[in-house]
């Protein structure tokens, strides 16, 4: 059999099951959260029906990422089944041709698939989500005062340059009180030249008051230096408690990028970046399960337990994408308190069902 034809005849029976799984998966998701939401916002606070449209859309990217390495263990898991069902993969094995081959063009799409959400994590979602929240503030709340706000950043630019970034831990705006303050200066020639960091800051005649805190200085080597401990010193912040609240960005709605440029900034200055750590693996680690949901689908519907129908086989896509979210919420949780490196909060459950996924592979030609 020619490369070509086994590779045409192994994606053109996951293909399908793919594109089903993206649409019954994006379809859940919507019915059990977006259109719940929608009708309430219609029914019960009377918002227009475009702007819900547009909230719709703009949360959508998101859930579509989301599924994405649902439908890649869907589709293989399936399209194996199918082979598996009608004798292909033993006439096959026939052949000569071991199971790891017939994973090969398995491996390079699910590989495509995962730079593909990758690209979208990093472009798309962070817009779409950031698009979201401001239309959730200004368009149907109505710019109303909103509950504590977490772990919240923001960017001060000059001319074109990025002159600070402050990091806040919680913000009230009502109350006009955050906690857990950080502040990055950088020179003109975007270099960080000065980094500050407070338990406490308070608005109060018309400015922000910090308490309790150090600064630092970072010279051309990158090390470095206390400057100062204070007990209460002026912030320079000119952004009012609500201007504040509709300037801020969450970790969730930045890219893994804007995240690590952050986090190596902050480095050294004895703070607590454990959360953001986990935060930045863990969006770089879910993308890459398409590649072991699908190598995973592949070993178990190629084997006999896959010998089952299309009904089945969604029943087991569920109950192992269930299994692999509950371990990843477990080592995400185990990893912001401090219990788990943030390496291996992020990256563990990709390392145990990739491990469950070479099992289920290798007994395929053992049978």
């Amino acid at each position: 059999m020619s490369r070509r034809l086994l590779n045409k005849l192994i994606l053109g029976s996951c293909a399908g099951p793919f594109v089903f799984g993206i649409l019954i998966f994006v379809l859940i998701f919507v019915a059990g959260d977006l259109l719940f939401q929608a009708a309430k916002l219609i029914i019960e606070q009377g918002v227009a029906f475009g702007v819900v449209a547009r909230l719709f859309l703009y949360r959508l990217p998101e859930v579509v990422v989301l599924t994405i390495p649902m439908s890649s263990l869907l589709s293989t898991l399936l399209g194996m089944s199918t082979l598996n069902a009608g004798s292909e993969i033993i006439a096959l094995k026939s052949l000569g041709i071991p199971f790891k081959r017939i994973l090969r063009p398995v491996i390079f799409a699910s590989v495509l698939i995962s730079i593909t959400a990758l690209g979208l994590n990093e472009t798309i979602v962070p817009f779409a989500s950031i698009a979201a929240d401001r239309l959730m503030k200004y368009e149907i709340m109505k710019n109303q005062a909103v509950a504590v706000q977490e772990k919240v950043f923001l960017r001060e630019e000059e001319r074109g340059r990025l002159k600070r970034v402050f990091y806040i831990d919680e913000l009230d705006p009502n109350k006009g009180v955050m906690s857990g303050i950080m502040m990055h200066e950088f020179d003109d020639n975007g270099g960080l030249s000065t980094t500050l960091n407070a338990k406490q800051g308070i608005w109060q005649d018309n400015q922000w008051w910090i308490e309790d805190g150090r600064m630092y200085t970072i010279n051309s080597d990158g090390e470095v230096s206390l400057l100062l401990r204070f007990e209460r010193q002026r912030l320079a912040l000119k952004l009012s408690p609500s201007q504040l609240r509709s300037s801020t960005r969450r970790p969730r709605d930045m890219s893994a990028h804007e995240l690590w440029s952050y986090i190596t900034q902050a480095q050294g200055i004895g703070s607590n970046l454990q959360q953001l750590w986990v935060m930045f693996h863990l969006k770089l680690a879910v993308p890459w399960a398409c590649v072991i949901m699908a190598v995973l689908g592949a070993g178990f519907g190629a084997s006999r337990r896959g010998r089952s129908g299309g009904g089945v086989g969604f029943g087991i896509s569920v109950v192992l994408v269930f299994a692999y979210y509950v371990v990843m919420s477990l080592c995400r949780a185990l990893g912001e308190s401090g219990n788990l490196p943030p390496v291996l909060a992020g990256w563990g459950p990709n390392v145990v069902f990739i491990a469950v996924a070479a099992y289920f592979a290798m007994r395929v030609d053992r049978v």
